[in-house]
């Protein structure tokens, strides 16, 4: 064991390598007895395939390069395939992400378009598909742009013939919704096919906040009536609905302060079936997402956790839930079912994301698809700790911890390691123990990295969720403060090399970090909102055009606080370099955010060094290998250069602007 500065450890873990292995599995679901799902191809210009796994083990891409399997309703997108199983074959349905039209594909042939392009605004886009062959149709949502503004639009359920007759003819879609609703999910449909369900909500509320289960008959001609709200509410967050094999309608609500599984019972009333102080449901970024999933046995499959998820089969009738055994440690919102097949997606700080198989029957589980293959030796992992620290008031902040780590290497003993606090985006969302790649680009090197679960961060009830409710800016910047100091207090950081970096709303607790604290010498700012009174006057997309009410207050009774918190307003009070990078296609954080918050640090008659790298061809989030590399150097180099570190072999980032 070579004793070595810090950040000079030479590490097998480079760019190029983190960023082949970004991105996991997605959308599991069965065709016949088969299991497919989408897969990330980041050196394919950051696509997304569908990946079928036949009869015999054998995993292959159903389609080739440039199709990309991806819907962008909600600019977050959504569950974008479906498909049955024929004697003749398999039919699939997908949204390709290029054109945003709905695709109808078959072994043998090319994919044919089932729905029309629109010139108006953002055009038609398409998630959340039900295939119902015996109609001819597949029923999704459909998201349509009545104008050139971000939230010139309207969604619905509709049914989209499957013989391509609307592929030229918008008419030729069947409206199913009543258009009441600004937000809606894709209905599942009861056993007999005689009542279907979705969930719905309207602004100013996200789906964490409030929203309504619709439950609607369903015609002999396919029409939805008497459509009624039977569960949910302003204050009661219900994420996934579904139908039992006995007709029973099941759903995951928050009533309790906890997403818990529910039942509708004959009287109309919710009864929880499992009650417990964790998260058996998320966050409903993206349309289609999956906690649960009933067996025809009358189990039932569970994404359930408190601050870390596990896969297990919950009996309703005890609310008895075992457990898969086996090494994952967090599983994905996704999950489907065939007889007493259970497919999902897990991972753990040792194991990236893979598709996992569970016999619900024997208990027995397997990987699938994608298993994770070690691309260098597990030894230079991080090795992370799970902890609570203490915040402001007393409040917990929850938090993981991942020192330098290396096999053949440790620091110097006259020296403390330089830390970096990553912030989770959403920042309805949290950061998930598992093997990131990007994480060990760094510990492997001597530099250590905390992710922070600050209040506001889902996992932990309702309650910790709502600490953020008119305090962002605020709790999220003292939470990561909070767990930055105390690494340092009690020596486990070196207090004068501590950096923060974050993405999208992680970007603006980087920058708003920058701006009201001096606890860290640098910052990495990732496609972030830096200016609120135009990211909430019509610069951003219409699902999170109004998220600002309740998470900074309604900005007409408090429009001082939206200039107040802004980095861009604050932008004379930052004094530490700092990295910016931004997608120039991003329709969340659009690059006019970036721009004019550099535009005043550098009206300011005063240097602080900084870099802006603006990508090409990248949304909000980066999925193309090239512009991950890149990124990943850029911020090191930034480290290196304020921190006085020394690791090899990395280009230096130009901090003279």
């Amino acid at each position: 064991m070579q004793t070595t500065p810090y950040s000079s450890w030479p590490s097998p873990i480079d760019a190029r390598l983190a960023a082949a292995h970004d991105g996991h599995p997605e959308f599991v679901g069965f065709v016949g007895d088969e299991a497919w799902w989408t897969e990330p191809r980041p050196a394919e210009d950051g696509r997304r395939t569908l990946v079928r796994r036949t009869a015999d083990g054998t995993e292959e891409s159903v389609l080739p390069a440039p199709w990309n399997v991806r819907s962008r309703v909600m600019e977050y997108g959504g569950g974008p395939w479906a498909g049955v199983m024929r004697p003749e074959g398999p039919l699939v349905v997908f949204v390709d992400f290029a054109d945003q039209r709905l695709y109808r594909w078959e072994p043998g042939s090319e994919p044919r378009p089932l729905t029309p392009l629109s010139v108006v605004g953002g055009g038609l886009r398409w998630v959340d598909p039900q295939l119902r062959p015996e109609r001819g149709e597949v029923w999704c949502v459909m998201e349509e742009f009545t104008g050139a503004g971000p939230t010139d639009v309207r969604r619905a359920v509709v049914a989209v013939p499957l013989d391509g007759s609307a592929a030229r003819d918008r008419d030729a879609v069947r409206e199913l919704s009543d258009g009441r609703h600004r937000f809606v999910t894709g209905p599942r449909f009861s056993p007999d096919g005689r009542q279907a369900a979705w969930i719905a909500w309207d602004h100013p509320r996200m789906p964490w906040d409030g929203t309504e289960v619709i439950l609607a008959d369903v015609t002999e001609h396919g029409a939805l009536s008497a459509p009624r709200v039977v569960a949910g509410g302003p204050e009661e967050s219900v994420v996934q609905a579904d139908w039992a094999a006995d007709g029973t309608l099941l759903f995951v609500s928050d009533r309790s302060g906890w997403w818990n599984l529910h039942r509708l019972g004959a009287d109309g009333e919710a009864i929880a079936v499992c009650p417990r102080e964790e998260e058996f449901g998320g966050p409903l970024w993206k349309v289609g997402l999956r906690w649960f999933a009933p067996l025809d046995s009358g189990l039932i499959a569970v994404v359930h956790g408190r601050g870390a998820t596990a896969l297990g089969i919950l009996d309703p009738e005890t609310g008895e839930v075992v457990d898969t055994a086996g090494p994952w440690t967090e599983f994905a919102s996704t999950l489907a079912v065939h007889g007493s097949r259970v497919v999902g997606v897990g991972a753990s700080p040792r194991s990236a994301h893979e598709v996992v198989e569970l016999d619900a029957r024997t208990g027995r589980a397997r990987v699938v698809g994608a298993a994770h293959d070690d691309p260098v030796d597990p030894a230079y992992y991080p090795e992370p700790q799970i902890r609570t620290f203490a915040g402001p008031a007393g409040r917990e902040v929850h938090a993981h911890i991942y020192p330098p780590h290396h096999p053949g290497h440790v620091g110097r003993t006259d020296e403390l390691p330089p830390y970096v606090v990553r912030v989770h985006g959403g920042p309805t969302s949290r950061s998930a123990l598992v093997l990131d790649l990007e994480i060990a680009y760094f510990t492997s090197r001597g530099i250590g990295v905390a992710e922070v679960n600050y209040g506001g961060s889902t996992g932990y009830g309702r309650e910790y969720r709502n600490l953020l409710r008119e305090q962002w800016g605020v709790v999220d910047v003292e939470d990561c403060a909070a767990v930055a100091l105390a690494l340092a207090e009690e020596g486990t950081a070196d207090g004068r090399r501590l950096a923060i970096r974050g993405g999208s709303a992680g970007g603006w607790t980087t920058a708003a970090s920058l701006a009201t604290t001096d606890v860290y010498a640098c910052g990495t700012i990732l496609y972030p909102v830096v200016d609120l009174g135009e990211w909430a006057s019509g610069e951003t997309h219409d699902f999170e055009s109004q998220y600002l009410e309740s998470l900074v207050g309604p900005i007409a009774e408090v429009p001082a606080r939206y200039t107040q918190r802004s980095p861009s307003t604050q932008a004379d009070r930052i004094t530490a370099p700092f990295l910016l990078l931004q997608g120039l296609d991003d329709a969340v954080c659009p690059p006019a955010q970036c721009e004019r918050f550099l535009a005043r640090v550098e009206e300011q008659g005063r240097h602080v060094p900084h870099a802006y790298i603006a990508f090409e061809g990248e949304g909000h989030g980066f999925r193309r290998a090239e512009t991950m590399e890149r990124s990943l150097e850029a911020e090191l180099s930034l480290y290196a250069q304020v921190l006085a570190l020394d690791p090899p072999g990395i280009p230096t980032l130009d901090l003279s602007k």
